[in-house]
């Protein structure tokens, strides 16, 4: 039994594989694919010092902040799937908000979100606005 499995698996690969084949998306007529290149972002971020989600701090004070002010961000469904998933780091009081956001009011937004928490004593906004 185990060698017709593999003797079909070796005629699948010699015939070309078209059932293992992965298909590429295409656009529907007159609609334009947005590039998925983040060379931009992730060059301002090579020399970034700034705090990233390895530096978050595991002392239980914070992680219950982080999740509290992730659970408020995540409750407000007037919000982009990119606003819920910003990267938020919670230190010592400190929230600290990263990533991508659809616009200047979904920034401000989050960032109000995040304030109302109880505490938080302070929020550092880097959010981005995407642009395509």
């Amino acid at each position: 039994m185990r060698q017709v499995a593999i003797a079909t698996a070796w005629a699948m690969a010699l015939a070309g594989g078209s059932a293992l084949a992965q298909t590429t998306p295409v656009a529907p007529a007159g609609q334009v694919t947005p590039s998925a290149d983040n060379t931009r972002m992730n060059n301002r971020d090579q020399g970034s010092t700034g705090d990233t989600a390895q530096s978050q701090s595991n002392a239980k004070g914070d992680r219950e902040l982080l999740a509290a002010v992730r659970r408020t961000v995540v409750k407000d469904k007037s919000l982009s799937i990119s606003a819920h998933n910003v990267k938020i780091l919670a230190a010592n009081g400190v929230v600290t908000l990263r990533g991508p956001v659809t616009s200047e009011e979904e920034k401000t937004k989050v960032e109000a979100l995040a304030k109302q928490v109880a505490g938080v004593t302070s929020v550092q906004n880097n959010l981005d606005i995407k642009t395509n």
